[in-house]
């Protein structure tokens, strides 16, 4: 197996990413994170991977060939959150970076597989690949926007003029394993255990934006269809362009709570709700008042258009809410 590095490496995504080529037989795996917050480093105990480098010194090196012939680099370190207000550091993580790398890349005939975000549309209510859908809602979606929008003024709208593969990953709303260091900014399904778990009951937002209490629908893929995703491009290198990493299906935040209640109810030998009414009869699901601080910064809607994946022949089946958050319940409770 050639060698692939994996940036953000302890991260959740990344770390998921390294699990999933140790899966397919890839151990030459340079793993590529800052683990300033030490406890990251849980995410890569079992994995295999065959050096670790800090990112201070990763980006430098690589550029000058410091690794040698590298296949390709799965670039998922970046800032994430998107109540980061800093803009100065998030363009210099988010976007300053991931230029230096694509030159380097394209210099060194290695492909480059990265990830951007759902969050390049903002306030739009249309999810296709395209300009006009694009509208960031916060410097977060605008770092990543704007490599996007440098990768199709390099490499043309289908980025078809890139020297090797570059392919962009519009993340929707990942959750699953390897995510608990993430803070706020985990996964809406992670919050809900904990909140399970502790208070038995989970509290969602009342009405916003039109839609009634728990009724804002977002694309919420597990992470390990994401990363099926990015393995099918490792192995398909003819591919090269922008896309939609979503299930193509939004359900509602009262279906997540659902899932959640449903899973650990049973865990703990309790009557499961039947559904979402008695859920909210017997007060396991719960509604508050929409924060402030969040009014005209939120997606009340997502929903991948997964047309140019499909006609690319990617035709992996994705998990639903059901399916995938009581999974994910079930290695959270493992865990516990």
């Amino acid at each position: 197996m050639k060698r692939v590095i994996v940036t953000g490496a302890a991260g959740f995504v990344g770390s998921n990413l390294i699990a999933g080529l140790n899966a397919k037989g890839y151990d030459d795996i340079i793993a590529v994170d800052d683990l300033s917050e030490g406890d990251k480093f849980r995410n890569l105990v079992g994995l295999q991977i065959a050096d670790y480098v800090d990112a201070d010194d990763f980006y430098e090196m690589f550029a000058e060939g410091a690794y040698g012939q590298v296949e390709a680099v799965f670039h998922e370190g970046a800032c994430s959150d998107t109540m980061e207000t800093d803009g100065k550091y998030m363009m210099d993580n988010n976007y300053s970076l991931s230029c230096e790398l694509f030159q380097a890349c394209q210099e060194q005939g290695t492909r480059l597989l990265y990830a951007s975000s759902a969050a390049t549309y903002g306030g739009s209510n249309r999810f296709a690949e395209d300009p006009d859908c694009e509208k960031p809602l916060n410097v977060y979606g605008y770092s990543k926007w704007l490599f996007d929008q440098r990768m199709r003024r390099e490499l043309g709208p289908d980025f078809s003029k890139a020297v090797t593969q570059v392919v962009g990953f519009r993340y929707f709303n990942v959750y699953g394993p390897r995510e608990q260091h993430k803070g706020r900014m985990a996964s809406v399904p992670f919050h809900q255990f904990g909140q399970f778990m502790r208070d038995a009951r989970v509290e969602l937002f009342g009405s916003y934006g039109g839609y009634g209490a728990g009724e804002q629908m977002r694309d919420f893929v597990h992470v390990d269809d994401v990363v099926a995703v990015n393995l099918w491009f490792l192995e398909h290198p003819e591919h090269s362009g922008l896309f939609n990493l979503g299930t193509g299906r939004a359900q509602t935040f009262n279906e997540v709570a659902l899932a959640v209640v449903q899973a650990l109810g049973r865990h703990r030998g309790q009557v499961v709700a039947a559904d979402l009414q008695e859920a909210v009869r017997t007060r396991q699901i719960q509604y508050i008042d929409f924060p402030q601080a969040l009014v005209g910064k939120y997606q009340c809607y997502t929903q991948a258009d997964l047309s140019r994946l499909r006609r690319i022949g990617c035709a992996h089946e994705f998990a639903d809410v059901r399916a995938g958050v009581g999974r994910y319940m079930q290695w959270l409770i493992g865990q516990s």
